[in-house]
């Protein structure tokens, strides 16, 4: 594989802002791309090359070569990626954010052998986007089926913080997370260290928790009340499931090691910046 000299994020949201911040922190040359002016200015102003177009399309062909990893980031729209994954062919690496979505109401553990059931339409549009970018040129490319993530600014912690969360059922279906941060540092290992027939990977920290406990701990760490129980139909789909994603094939193949292993560590005060109440 070609040395990565580049990195493309289409679509900086939450997630490919990260990855593209991580790449320029270790020295790689990092094109950001997005639809809104708006969040072309903020990345702008954060010293990014970006590319804003409200519709990607062959103008991005030219922004890839031999050394250049492109990460897509953005959510499916069920046309956008088989447009744009044959313009990536000559590209050294294509990592593509996914979700474990895909496995819709299937509970338990889920690692990269679990089958995929048949798919509701929201899976569906996901996987003919993993398999767009597959197929991309004959190259492939490397697929990170991911949970919840969240990070600084974003995640159940300041749910529950701002009062606005509600725990499904009884709280002992288990939550599978992954912190933006980590997700990014696998990212980015997959585009230098990828295999060379690229792989379809489920990602995830290394504690999936019963719903309650994680809650739990945010409660007791920032001294917040707990939130209301709430029937599993009142809360989001997101919030429904019951998977515990075993991501170690992931981190063993790409040699990551997390610094957020586990919620403890990623919803802490060291690293959310919020302060326990009182404190």
């Amino acid at each position: 594989m070609s040395a990565i000299e580049r990195v493309v994020v289409l679509g900086c949201g939450f997630a490919g802002t990260a990855v593209a911040r991580l790449a320029r922190d270790r020295g790689l040359r990092v094109l950001a791309n997005v639809r809104s002016p708006e969040r072309a200015s903020s990345l702008a102003r954060e010293g990014f090359e970006v590319l804003a177009m409200p519709g990607l399309g062959r103008p991005i062909e030219t922004h890839v070569d031999g050394a250049t990893h492109v990460v897509v980031a953005f959510p499916p729209d069920g046309s956008t990626d088989a447009r744009v994954a044959p313009l990536l062919a000559h590209a050294a690496a294509v990592t593509y954010v996914s979700s474990t979505g895909v496995y819709g109401d299937l509970r338990g553990r889920v690692d990269d052998e679990t089958p995929v059931p048949a798919p509701a339409a929201r899976s569906a549009r996901i996987l003919a986007a993993e398999d767009a970018y597959r197929a991309r040129g004959g190259a492939g490319a490397t697929i990170l089926r991911c949970p919840g993530l969240y990070g600084r600014g974003r995640g159940l912690h300041l749910r529950i913080l701002r009062g606005e969360h509600r725990i499904p059922g009884d709280g002992s279906r288990f939550l599978s997370r992954i912190h933006v941060d980590d997700l990014a540092t696998l990212v980015l290992a997959s585009g230098s260290q990828g295999a060379d027939a690229p792989e379809t990977f489920v990602v995830g920290d290394l504690e999936p928790a019963p719903h309650v406990d994680v809650v739990r701990f945010v409660c007791e760490t920032y001294r917040v009340p707990m939130p209301p129980f709430v029937p599993l139909e009142g809360v989001h789909e997101s919030l429904r499931a019951d998977r515990r994603i075993d991501g170690a094939r992931a981190r063993a193949r790409f040699g990551v090691r997390f610094v957020y292993p586990t919620y403890r560590e990623g919803m802490a005060p060291s690293a959310t910046g919020v302060a326990p109440l009182g404190a």
